[in-house]
């Protein structure tokens, strides 16, 4: 007689499930530590008929680089539209992320955002020329620089 147990309690030993109680799911994962699904890529590698075999760790390896490159990107993107005093990121917002990180733009230069626009961008020949004051000994003159 357990004064403290309730009915239907076990007590677990060194991580193993009693008898009579089921071990819970767990899925790829959440034993990887990933928020993406694992087995949502590996179906895909499979069907995509990119190799005849897949090892095991294969898909998680992939998972993990998508899930971070994701993440940053978000990052990027989120830190855009604080700038733009904005709380919802928008396709823009992507855009200006990847094309102004070096490394994200050179792996994406092929790719096309939709509503994503261009980057500002101004050529030097077009800027107005800058005006410079005059030297000490010319009063109130000033010269323009080319």
């Amino acid at each position: 007689s357990a004064a403290g147990k309730q009915k239907g309690s076990s007590s677990k030993k060194a991580g193993k499930p009693v008898q009579g109680e089921k071990k819970k799911h767990q899925s790829l994962s959440s034993k990887a530590g990933l928020v993406f699904p694992v087995q949502r890529f590996a179906k895909a590698l499979r069907k995509g008929g990119y190799c005849k075999r897949l090892a095991a760790g294969g898909s998680i390896y992939l998972t993990a680089v998508i899930e971070y490159i994701t993440a940053e990107i978000l990052e990027l993107a989120g830190n855009s539209a604080k700038e733009a005093r904005k709380q919802r990121i928008i396709p823009r917002h992507i855009q200006l992320a990847i094309r102004n990180d070096e490394e994200l733009n050179k792996y994406l230069s092929r790719v096309t955002i939709t509503g994503g626009g261009v980057l500002p961008n101004i050529h030097t020949v077009l800027l107005p020329p800058k005006v410079m004051p005059a030297k000490e000994g010319a009063s109130g003159s000033f010269s323009q620089e080319f």
